[in-house]
């Protein structure tokens, strides 16, 4: 029987603009990224230049989208390549922001050492 992996420190600021948990992120945990708040390099990425001209934490603060896939910034060809290589939910993470808060967001994530929800769904973790 393995062991379960040890829980990662929350930490909200490590909650990147899209939901993703940068806490949990291999190249972040390596040292080789400060996550998306702290990372000037990721100028490239919209949800980041929009939250960022808007003032939010993340997705979940905005109120234009209360579905987030009908943003067009949140809702892109990459986005949509990058969910399905990497299994990743990022609209499950936006919901679970706005259900539950950004700190619990970050602890549910740290503790599940999850850099997203799969794309299978949030029920398959409880």
């Amino acid at each position: 029987m393995s062991a379960q992996p040890s829980a990662l420190e929350p930490n909200r600021e490590l909650v990147a603009y899209c939901g993703l948990y940068c806490g949990a992120c291999r190249s972040y945990l390596k040292g080789r990224c400060q996550g998306c708040h702290k990372n000037d390099k990721a100028s490239w990425c919209k949800v980041r230049s929009c939250c960022r001209e808007h003032s939010f934490s993340s997705c979940a603060d905005c109120k234009e989208h209360v579905d987030p896939a009908s943003c067009k910034h949140f809702n892109n060809l990459f986005a949509k390549l990058f969910g399905v290589v990497f299994n990743s939910d990022r609209k499950a993470c936006i919901v679970h922001i706005r259900e539950k808060g950004i700190d619990e967001h970050a602890a549910f994530m740290a503790q599940r050492r999850l850099q997203s929800f799969p794309r299978r769904g949030r029920a398959a973790l409880r």
